[in-house]
This record gives C-alpha cells, sequence and structure tokens, in this order.
C-alpha cells in the first residue's frame, strides 16, 4: 500500500479533520480505512468517524485542548504497522438488479441521451465490480466508483422529488443506490428490491466501506419474486469473503 502524508485541520473546536489528496482512488480509500482502523483501536476520546473520497473526520468527546498534540499522537498512529491493527471483513456483495422501464422511470431517457441500446447499457453497468467508497446523503447511500466512462451522465437540472427505495441511479461519474424514497437528481437506470438500510436490524446497513458491489441483471418477474422473499425475510444476500 502506498504511504501518504494526509494533512489535519481542526473541524469546529471539537473535530479533527484529516484530509489525503483530491482525487479518487482505491489506493487512498485503503489508507483511510486502514488509519480509521487503528485510530478505533488506539487513539481514545471520540464518539464517531466518518469518512468521504478524500478525508476522515475525528468527532471528539471534548474541546480540543492542544491540537499540536493531537496531531502528534495521530501521526504516531498512522505510522503503525498494519500488523498491530485489526481488521473487519469486507466483502463482495451481489446485488440483484432489474432494468426495466416500469421500474427505473429515467432508462428510456438515458438510453437516448447515451445512444445506447438497452443490453449495451445492462452489459456496461453490471461487468464492473464497483467499490464502496462511503456511505451518506441518505443512511446506508453507498457511493460506489468505477462506473464505465461511457455511462458517465451529469445530473439532472431540476431533480425528482420522490425517487423510490431501491432506485439504482447514475449522477456524474458514479452510481449508487437510493435506500429510502427521496428527492434526488441522479437519473435511474434499474431498481433493486434489496434493502440496504433497515433500522430493524444491526447494524441497519449491511454495507461498509471498502466493500465491493456487482449488480447481477434480472427479469421483472425475478425482481417480484426476490422482493417477495425479502417481504417474507427468506432471501439472503449473496456474498464473498474480499479481506480476511
Amino acid at each position: 500500500m502506498l504511504v501518504f502524508k494526509p494533512t489535519y485541520k481542526p473541524f469546529g473546536n471539537k473535530a479533527i479533520l484529516i484530509e489525503w489528496p483530491q482525487e479518487i482512488s482505491e489506493e487512498i480509500l485503503q489508507d483511510i480505512l486502514s488509519f480509521k482502523n487503528k485510530i478505533q483501536l488506539h487513539y481514545t476520546g471520540f464518539y464517531d468517524i466518518t469518512t468521504a473520497y478524500n478525508s476522515l473526520t475525528i468527532y471528539l468527546n471534548s474541546i480540543i485542548i492542544n491540537f499540536d498534540n493531537e496531531i502528534i499522537s495521530l501521526n504516531k498512529i498512522y505510522s503503525y504497522n498494519v500488523e498491530k491493527t485489526k481488521y473487519k471483513k469486507n466483502f463482495t456483495w451481489h446485488i440483484p438488479a432489474c432494468y426495466h422501464s416500469d421500474l427505473a422511470p429515467d432508462l428510456e431517457s438515458f438510453l437516448e441521451l447515451k445512444n445506447l441500446t438497452l443490453s449495451k447499457l445492462i452489459d456496461l453497468h453490471s461487468r464492473t465490480i464497483y467499490t464502496v467508497y462511503f456511505l451518506g446523503f441518505l443512511p446506508g447511500f453507498p457511493y460506489l466508483g468505477g462506473l464505465s466512462n461511457q455511462l458517465h451522465l451529469k445530473r439532472k437540472t431540476a431533480p425528482d422529488l420522490n425517487i423510490k427505495k431501491g432506485a439504482i441511479g447514475i449522477g456524474g461519474q458514479q452510481t449508487g443506490v437510493y435506500t429510502v424514497d427521496s428527492p434526488g437528481g441522479w437519473h435511474i437506470i434499474a431498481k433493486t428490491p434489496i434493502n440496504f438500510f433497515d433500522i430493524n436490524k444491526e447494524p441497519p446497513c449491511f454495507i461498509k466501506a471498502g466493500d465491493k458491489i456487482i449488480f447481477d441483471p434480472i427479469s421483472k418477474s425475478t425482481y417480484n419474486s426476490i422482493a417477495k422473499q425479502i417481504l417474507n425475510d427468506t432471501y439472503k444476500i449473496k456474498k464473498q469473503n474480499l479481506y480476511v
């Protein structure tokens, strides 16, 4: 793994913002997640850590008294060998996705804008192994990296007011899944029956940063069948160990 030189700055008086180079990179992602795990094991006095494409924010229980001392402590933790830390397992998740206009209101317009056939779109979107960079915008909403250049399309100028849970969208260079009914400006090209966020489960979201996602194309009838299984709590999402 590449070694970076993260920068540190106060984020208010009770948080520390740590930043990496401003690019979307799996090497940067793995460095961020490695540092996060080290902090969780070796740093004290915080109640939450959040990550994004190029940053990590530590939210502290009390006001920062000496910021320079905090940087010294964090730099020491950053330099710890990987062998000194424990890592949570990451998985590759197979997510069923139905590319049907009845479930994807922007599918036809997207095909027209990108001059693609439906079969080509499905091939381009489903053959990629996507990386989960972070969760945000909505509870459990995965920001996925790796979208084919042929599918890049800037977000809508006028967002839709009610995108349905399970909608799979494209916004700019990214693809993602709406985890709850929500307004949004991404182009909806497919839908999954999988619940990415369930407040009644622990944890509420089954994926995490560093995981991988593969979209498996399904028919509308298969979509309806899986939706019934999910309602009866009998459907198990296919997954594979990524890291051990």
